[in-house]
């Protein structure tokens, strides 16, 4: 069992890795057809012929893909992972078959000026497929409560 990190537990520079995770291709349609019904995401005959050429999870299956590691196998922040901010890019398509896990660094920690029972980290977290090629990084300003007194 994973134990909770509190702000004072957390440092710039700490390191962290998921578990990984296949993605089926029935996966990727149904997510698709769910929430991001194009084509490329929904139709792997039509997907051939778009700009992916071939069938490509949307970037917000990776996003949830992504954050459903972070929260199994990634830092266990105490009062879960909420987040204030977050900027996503998706360098290269997710595709049926990949194998993704996550890599992550703390960049910053910052205690609340306002409110002195929480502070903000910094965490940098890039999915990785089973080649080592990044499919999304992501940079979130996220919530870290201090250790009760």
């Amino acid at each position: 069992m994973r134990t909770p990190l509190y702000l004072e537990d957390i440092s710039v520079g700490q390191r962290f890795v998921t578990a990984q995770v296949v993605i089926a291709e029935a996966a990727i349609t149904a997510f698709g057809r769910a929430f991001d019904p194009q084509p490329f995401h929904t139709d792997g005959a039509a997907a051939k012929h778009s700009f992916f050429g071939g069938l490509a999870a949307s970037g917000w299956h990776t996003a949830a893909i992504t954050m459903k590691l972070l929260v199994e196998s990634g830092p266990k922040l105490a009062g879960g992972t909420i987040g204030a901010e977050v900027e996503l890019r998706w360098p290269r398509p997710t595709r049926p078959g990949d194998i993704l896990h996550v890599e992550s660094e703390i960049l910053a920690v910052t205690p609340s000026r306002s409110r002195p029972d929480r502070g903000f980290i910094t965490l940098k977290s890039d999915t990785l497929n089973q080649k080592g090629e990044v499919v999304q990084t992501q940079t979130a300003k996220l919530l870290a409560w201090k250790r009760p007194l």
